[in-house]
């Protein structure tokens, strides 16, 4: 049974569970600690607080601000610090009509600072070209164990047939457990 989170929750303990960053963020305001940032982010400074008594701050990203033309083309470079602005999609929906900011996308202008837009959308189309084969699989990124879990759930031949009640009820029950909150056959 998962403990409440309290300021003598062992940091340990803590980590061992799974917990929403609604009730992550709740406990930082109870301690008067700044409940800003990713759910990632907000657990490592509630462990560090757990093991020290330490409040740490949120590290604030120095971003640098992106100057983005007002005229946009195919050879507008991607600069450091790339927005994803209504701007820039209205460009791209001009280029591509189905267009619309993705993960993968805005991980490629992350990733790919100093290319073009044109390579930006020949990116795009290879990207939907994997997503027509069936064996294509979407990355998940890890803060969204949820959806890890019940892809996963469904993606075991064990589960056929199984309704998506099936699969949150088993999520619900990892989640209540110490330990991984992945998917694995062997914790049903």
């Amino acid at each position: 049974m998962r403990p409440e989170l309290s300021k003598e929750t062992p940091a340990n303990q803590f980590r061992e569970y799974y917990w929403l960053k609604s009730e992550l963020q709740l406990f930082c305001r109870s301690i008067g600690m700044s409940a800003a940032g990713s759910k990632e982010e907000i657990s490592t400074r509630i462990g560090h607080f757990l093991e020290t008594g330490i409040k740490l701050k949120p590290a604030r990203a120095t971003r640098p601000k992106a100057v983005q033309p007002v005229t946009l083309s195919l050879d507008t470079i991607i600069p450091e610090g790339h927005r994803c602005s209504q701007h820039v999609r209205s460009f791209f929906q001009s280029v591509i009509p189905n267009f619309h900011f993705s993960t993968f996308i805005q991980n490629y202008f992350r990733a790919n600072i100093g290319k073009t837009y044109r390579d930006a959308v020949q990116a795009w189309h290879e990207e939907e070209k994997r997503k027509k084969d069936p064996s294509y699989e979407r990355d998940i990124s890890s803060q969204f164990e949820y959806n890890r879990f019940i892809r996963d759930y469904f993606n075991d031949p064990h589960n056929t047939g199984h309704s998506r009640d099936n699969a949150i009820a088993a999520w619900n029950e990892v989640k209540s457990k110490p330990g991984s909150n992945r998917y694995s056959r062997s914790r049903d």
